[in-house]
Order: C-alpha cells, then structure tokens, then sequence
C-alpha cells in the first residue's frame, strides 16, 4: 500500500486499470480500477484504488492527467517466468522430436551445441532466441547455454542489451562418449567455470546473473559435481541441473553412482542441492526424494512440453505441491517445441488433466493456480521473489500489458466479460499479438527499440 510519507525516488510513470497477479496465499487477486506506480528505479512505489488518484498525487507528486489509461479489453498481469530454457537449443526447436532423451541428446542437441564455438553462429540464435521469449513475455529465463564460455558470456551480454531478466550458465560437462568432441576434461570445466562466472559478473550487468550449470549427472563426473558444488557455495551463486526426466535416465544414474540412495542423492552428496538449486522435471522423484527437496530448499521446473514430447513422463504438480517443494514452470525448449511460457501454461493444465483421466480422484489444476506457477511460482523456484513475480510495492515493476481484443489476434470477444474470463482467455488462446507492450525493472522492452536489433550488438563484447 502506499506510504504516508513522500518516496525517496520520483514516480516515472502511473498506471490506472485491472491488476491480476497471484499471492502467497491467493492464486489469483483482481485488481480493478488500480493506481499503480513505478518509481525512476523501475520499482513499484504504490498500489491503490482508483478512487485515491488525487491524494497518490500529491503524496508521490505525479500530474494525474499524466496517468496511462487501459482500454476496457486490457490488464496488466506480472511477467512470464521460465525457469528452464536451453538457449542454443532454439535453433532446431519444433524438429526432431523423435526419439526418447538420451538418444535425443546425442542424435541433435550435442551435435547442434558443439557449433557454439563459432560465435557469429551463437550470436545469431541468442539474439533470436532473447527477442523471441521476450516477445513472448518472458521477462525472466534460466538459460541453459553450451560448454563454451565466450558464447556463453555473449548471451549474458544480449540478454543484458534487450533488457531481459535472466541467470545464464555455461554448460559444464566432463564425461560424452557419444560426441567425443562436445566434452570438457575436468580441470577445463573448474576453469572455465570460474573464468565465466568472474567476467560475467565484472559485466556488472543489473539484471543478469551466471548460474553453475552441471548438465545433469550422466554427462558429469563425481570429482566435476563436487568441485561445481563447491564454487557455487564460494561465490553464493544459483544451481540449475536436470532429474528424473525418464526412466532409462534414471537407471543410468544408479548404474553411475551405486553409492548414492537416490538421484536426489547424488546432487545432495555433492552439496549441489541449495535455497538457490533448481533442478528441471522431476517426473520419477519418489516422496523421500520430494521431502530432501523440501529440506534444501531446492526447486523443482515443471517442463510439460518436454515431458510429452520426448514421451519421458508426467510430473505430478499436485504431489510436490503438497511436499511443499517450490515449483515454476519451463519451456525447456527445445525438447518442448515452443518457447512460449502461454505454452507451458496449457501443457501444464493438459498433463493435470491425464492424471485425472488416469485416476478421477485425482485433483486436477485449475487454471489460477497454474497461472501462479507461470509467474510468482517461477520467481520463488529461482529465488528472485523479493524482488519480482507479482504487483508488491518495492518489487520490480515486470509486466505485461495484455490487450485480448488486439486488432488481428487469436481472440474473438463475442460480447462484454470479466476480467478473469479475459485473463482465462489470454491463457488458452493468446499469443504475442496480445501482449502490447512487456516491462522488465520497469523499463519498456517491448515493442523493441529501433536502435536495438542484431547488428547493434556486438560478438566482440561492446554491447550497444
């Protein structure tokens, strides 16, 4: 709620209309003929009824004829959060889709990311790929990048210069027997590791952070988990893997490591398990697996595309819910087809429906509480919701201003609905023709700056 007392920072824009976004405690609050605020550092200074317009102006000092408008068929909801997208992956995503994962990865992925050495090439799919998800109003990601550490800092860097919230890791792997090519030994991976997170951090970009990135337990050694574990817990920096997606995944990961208890345990082992780990799919993890989760504070990506795509399995959302493990959801592009979080959403409502075809006892998700896993759900499951995932004064204003009736759009409104109808609608039928603009710390990131495009930014690290 707004402060009595005059802010230190001064109002850069208001806006007047309807507010969806999810809480702790509600998955979706409506906020109609809403006042909110954004301060000159992008975060949200106040948010009141409509009704207060004349006394927020005086307090914030604002001209109320200076007050954005919505139209009757638009809302503002809070940016789309992926919490795992494989950035390189973009070039080939809705292809190749054939084959389960551990023959996927090594007919396309490795192959396609061993080419990522070649940075006009990386430079080309990151810039597309960072242009697309934003479009898409993803104004947070999780990248997965390739074992190649410039490539990798360049798409920290073009994330950076098209305004994107995003933690970007440089793959690390030290054992692929299939592409022999498209590996690491283990001290070029500590090195290299410690060479990307040092220069992206000395970027001192504000919204762009490394992550330690294992790629998951097959394509990693022992002595590389516990040495990554290690300077995660030295530089207090994210952890991103992948569990559980299949079945023979899971088999080969005890063939691996017979010492360990679990998947789970192999990460936990190698103090790779934190309040600051997200780990991606989780279809196989058993109640014991969910309840170390919960203990670490580790996260879990839901990535339903994938899942049925690569026929790998079904998470049961409403069983790691009740864990209390914190979840978001991911494209995981391009083992999912789309880089649409909307995407994600849909798959995610699809799955909760086979479960409950499966078993009709079982609870299914309702579109609010997916909605939820799509925005504050992603921020909590990537330790960011201090400061983005919903409309809380002091966070970043991130948003998306949604106009379900956009001119050419997928949507047809046929007569006069609410605003949850709309947002419902949104959801199932929407695409980037309704997203009118995208705001990420405040800043308007879409429609993208003329001065921005491809040749604007630089593969030798200038940024525009």
């Amino acid at each position: 709620m707004a402060n009595s007392n005059r802010p230190n920072a001064d109002i850069s824009h208001v806006y007047r209309g309807t507010f969806i976004h999810s809480t702790q405690q509600t998955a979706l609050q409506i906020l109609e003929d809403t006042l909110l605020g954004v301060d000159t550092d992008g975060k949200i200074a106040f948010i009141e009824k409509g009704a207060e317009l004349n006394q927020l102006s005086q307090i914030f000092g604002f001209n109320p004829s200076e007050v954005t408008q919505l139209a009757q068929h638009e809302l503002f909801m809070p940016g789309l959060v992926d919490t795992h997208i494989h950035a390189p992956q973009y070039c080939y995503a809705g292809t190749a889709l054939d084959m389960p994962l551990l023959q996927w990865l090594n007919t396309y992925t490795f192959p396609v990311e061993s080419r990522f050495k070649d940075l006009e090439f990386a430079h080309r799919v990151y810039t597309q790929v960072v242009q697309r998800t934003l479009r898409n109003g993803t104004t947070t990601a999780c990248y997965f990048a390739t074992i190649h550490t410039d490539a990798s800092l360049l798409l920290g860097q073009i994330a950076n210069d098209f305004g994107q919230r995003a933690l970007v890791g440089k793959v690390c792997m030290d054992r692929n027997n299939s592409v022999k090519h498209y590996k690491e030994t283990n001290q070029e991976s500590q090195e290299e590791t410690c060479r990307f997170i040092a220069e992206l951090l000395n970027k001192k970009y504000p919204l762009v952070r490394p992550v330690v990135t294992p790629r998951f337990a097959p394509s990693c050694t022992g002595a590389l988990l516990g040495q990554l574990g290690a300077i995660a817990k030295n530089n207090n920096l994210h952890i991103q893997s992948h569990i559980s997606e299949n079945v023979e995944e899971v088999k080969l990961v005890k063939e691996l490591f017979p010492e360990s208890e679990s998947y789970t345990d192999v990460y936990h082992k190698y103090n790779l398990l934190t309040d600051k780990t997200v780990m991606a799919h989780g279809c196989y993890l058993t109640d014991a697996e969910l309840a170390l989760f919960r203990e670490t504070g580790a996260s879990l990506s839901h990535c339903p595309n994938s899942n049925i795509s690569l026929c790998s399995g079904m998470l049961d959302v409403r069983n790691v819910l009740k864990h209390k493990v914190k979840l978001g959801l991911g494209t995981d592009v391009a083992g999912g087809y789309s880089a649409s979080m909307l995407d994600a959403v849909r798959r995610a409502l699809d799955t909760s429906k086979v479960l409950t075809i499966q078993d009709p006892e079982y609870e299914t998700l309702t579109f609010e509480e997916v909605f939820r896993l799509a925005t504050l759900g992603g921020s909590h499951a990537l330790s960011l919701d201090d400061q983005t995932g919903n409309f809380e004064v002091g966070k970043d204003f991130d948003a998306l201003r949604v106009n379900v009736a956009a001119a050419g759009g997928p949507i047809d409104m046929i007569q006069c609905e609410g605003p949850k109808v709309i947002l419902e609608k949104f959801l199932n039928l929407g695409d980037d023709r309704n997203i009118a603009e995208v705001f990420v710390a405040g800043r308007k990131v879409v429609p993208f700056s003329p001065s921005l495009n491809i040749a604007s930014i630089s593969v030798n690290g200038a940024g525009s």
